[in-house]
């Protein structure tokens, strides 16, 4: 069926509640306990990738030069949030609404900033992106595992990181956990829709860069047949989003991956990923049980 930004959202009201502040972009438990000091600087800190797809990745800190990390930052899990936009809008500031329900159970946070288009292009997104989360093991080898969770454009980039060639980055991720909320899995409808204008995709480009497609054909196993893959969409998000959800489900199964498939009760596009402000809600409380192994 076409895609385009309507048939995507259709169906859509807006948000019955205000939409999140941004916040930290890169926090933890301990950052946001005793360490002020510490934490006044780093709050300001995010993750990015310098230079497009060969540059090194560097952490712009507004911290003194001699600070460092508690060493108790490095034993924790790290989960690592992609925001969505069309690849084209969205940003690391805007996006740390999560933070505080998950840093209160004992988790670190990492928003992730990666150059939108026109600027970057789909290959600089993914590599930056596989970039930032190879700094995040070699920053903090001794970390509990690795969880990725994007939204929308972010969960592509996310599922993307199921593909990745670990090896050129000098680093294998401990990842233990995949959060891919209400994303896009098959690009090419979007070649066909105006958002496509700042993205300059090709069939090739999207191609390459399809995780449904890229699943299928390369028919890549999963490094941990144990590492849970949740494939989440709201229930007023478009028949779109249920369709590519779904069948990216059933590739990840076909695959023998860890994979499940959930949709969420009364939350639309944007609610899906703004309420995870509540510690109560479904998706923080799932997130949580994964990252913890609760059952």
């Amino acid at each position: 069926m076409p895609l385009s930004e309507r048939s995507l959202v259709r169906g859509y009201t807006p948000p019955r509640g205000p939409r999140p502040p941004g916040g930290a972009c890169c926090t933890s438990p301990t950052e946001t306990g005793n360490e002020r000091d510490w934490t006044s600087t780093f709050l300001r800190t995010s993750l990015r990738v310098s230079g497009g797809r060969s540059g090194p990745v560097a952490e712009h800190c507004r911290r003194p030069a001699a600070a460092q990390p508690p060493p108790s930052l490095a034993a924790l899990p790290f989960f690592v949030f992609f925001h969505g936009g069309y690849w084209q809008s969205g940003s690391k500031d805007s996006s740390a609404f999560m933070v505080s329900p998950l840093t209160a159970q004992g988790v670190a946070v990492v928003v992730v900033s990666y150059d939108i288009a026109p600027k970057g292009t789909l290959d600089q997104m993914v590599d930056q992106v596989t970039q930032s989360i190879a700094f995040v093991q070699k920053r903090y080898p001794c970390n509990e595992g690795i969880y990725l969770c994007g939204h929308s454009a972010g969960a592509h980039l996310a599922a993307m990181m199921l593909l990745a060639n670990w090896t050129k980055h000098g680093a294998t991720p401990n990842l233990k956990g995949f959060f891919l909320v209400s994303g896009i899995y098959d690009l090419e409808p979007i070649m066909h829709i105006p958002e496509n204008e700042a993205l300059l995709m090709t069939l090739e480009d999207a191609q390459r860069n399809s995780p449904q497609r890229c699943l299928e054909v390369a028919l890549t196993q999963p490094v941990d047949a144990a590492c849970p893959v949740l494939v989440i969409v709201g229930q007023h998000d478009s028949p779109e989003y249920h369709r590519q959800s779904r069948e990216f489900y059933q590739a990840l199964r076909r695959g023998g991956w860890k994979a499940s498939f959930e949709e969420l009760d009364d939350v639309d596009h944007f609610e899906i990923i703004w309420n995870l402000t509540q510690k109560d809600y479904v998706l923080t409380q799932m997130i949580l049980k994964t990252i913890f192994q609760e059952s």
